[in-house]
């Protein structure tokens, strides 16, 4: 019985996606990516840092004098919010946020992404899955790569491989949609998987 079209024709393997060039390919451009970095540190800042309550600020233990007969209201401590030098009741919270419009960010992480490629400081790297949570297996998988440091920017990522991974002191991993200039930067090499790339060029308006 011959064989069919169907039967004879080898399954086309799935082609591993390419690194788009309107992220991984553009000119590297430092003063956008400071200003897009100077506004990612300054928005996690804290504005309350330092401010105190009445039972936070020192002193204040010991009544300042009797509550009757001095012809003066009554106080109970020198460190209440009505007294100088006492504690905040309703604290200004100081706003250290440095606005940078989105379209700007999103060509600063480009730019910076484009400039680890063109070090040969990126890699495309197939979906990482560990099937347990042993951190052996995540040594090892690091290890093929030659990398003795890296930053795993993936999708998804299931728990075991999240545990895996979390314990290495120079590897670590950061979902694609939490992506920012300063983990980026302060990565020695990077590695994509494949399924960031879709999630990548949706984030930054590559078609």
């Amino acid at each position: 019985m011959a064989k069919t079209e169907s039967q004879t024709k080898p399954k086309a393997k799935a082609s591993a996606p390419r690194l788009p060039a309107e992220i991984f390919g553009v000119d590297f451009n430092p003063s956008l990516v400071h200003q897009a970095l100077t506004s990612y540190l300054s928005s996690q800042r804290q504005g309350s840092v330092l401010l105190k309550n009445r039972s936070a600020v020192r002193g204040g233990g010991k009544k300042p004098f009797r509550q009757k007969g001095t012809g003066r209201a009554r106080a109970g401590t020198i460190r209440s919010p009505i007294w100088v030098g006492g504690g905040a009741t309703f604290a200004n919270v100081k706003n250290h946020e440095k606005k940078i419009n989105k379209k700007m960010a999103k060509k600063a992480l480009a730019s910076i992404l484009s400039k680890f490629k063109a070090e040969k400081r990126l890699q495309l790297i197939e979906d990482v899955s560990f099937k347990e949570p042993k951190t052996k297996l995540a040594e090892q998988f690091f290890k093929k790569s030659g990398l003795n440091s890296a930053l795993l920017i993936t999708n998804d990522v299931d728990e075991n491989t999240m545990l895996a991974i979390r314990n290495l002191k120079n590897f670590s991993f950061l979902d694609v949609t939490e992506i920012n200039p300063y983990d980026l930067i302060k990565a020695e090499n990077i590695l994509v998987s494949h399924s960031s790339i879709s999630v990548l060029k949706e984030l930054l308006n590559v078609k």
